[in-house]
């Protein structure tokens, strides 16, 4: 897309609406990490280097949890839909906006699927894993599964539309932050609950939402 009127002032009503949609993708990240960590640090019996954020949607306050999953889902979805506009329609897009409503709405079912308590959260659970896993652990597993390997693709596809583009930062940036993102992915999916694996997979998922962010934050500007 021609970068010519970046600095335009008489925007139309159809690019408003789409810088909007694509603002969402920017305020998306920093939302949802911040609840996280608010609720790490004010729920008793949460370790942020040893349990998954999922289990916050527990206990008499899992609603603040299951609300930031619905939220951030949504905008993300949101996001996704400034960039097909943004690109010049589903067309023209391709699978890189599909993917990433995809990854959207894997967070809102997962706020809807709640995850099954474990290692001692909320407090009163026993610890270490439960012995049977429930229909909706099972489905918030299912579907955060989906939207994870869903922005992972979505990665991989913004990387090869920027490299035949010869943005060669852009496309590495892309590539890398699907690697990694399926390694960290890969490391939880295991199993494993050591704080290697678990802060490594919270360190690249705010690679992730940084990335969501640049793309919004670079086809804003050339609205």
């Amino acid at each position: 897309m021609d970068t010519t009127y970046a600095g335009r002032s008489d925007c139309s009503r159809a690019d408003r609406v789409t810088r909007s949609l694509l603002g969402y993708g920017v305020l998306a990240g920093p939302l949802y990490v911040g609840v996280v960590l608010a609720q790490a640090w004010l729920r008793p019996g949460f370790d942020l280097a040893h349990d998954d954020a999922s289990l916050l949607s527990n206990g008499s306050l899992g609603w603040i949890q299951v609300a930031n999953f619905l939220l951030t889902g949504g905008m993300v979805v949101a996001c996704a839909v400034g960039v097909t506009r943004a690109l010049g329609g589903v067309r023209a897009a391709g699978w890189g906006p599909r993917l990433l409503a995809a990854f959207g709405l894997g967070m809102m079912l997962a706020g809807v699927f709640v995850a099954d308590p474990m290692n001692g959260f909320p407090p009163g659970t026993a610890a270490g894993r439960p012995t049977a896993i429930s229909a909706h652990g099972i489905l918030h597993i299912a579907a955060a599964g989906i939207g994870f390997l869903s922005l992972v693709a979505a990665c991989m596809v913004f990387a090869r539309r920027d490299a035949a583009r010869r943005r060669r930062a852009q496309a590495v940036f892309s590539l890398l932050t699907g690697i990694l993102f399926l390694a960290a992915f890969a490391g939880v999916a295991s199993g494993s609950s050591s704080s290697a694996v678990v802060i490594g997979f919270w360190a690249t998922l705010i690679v992730a939402w940084a990335w969501i962010a640049n793309l919004a934050a670079r086809l804003y500007r050339q609205v």
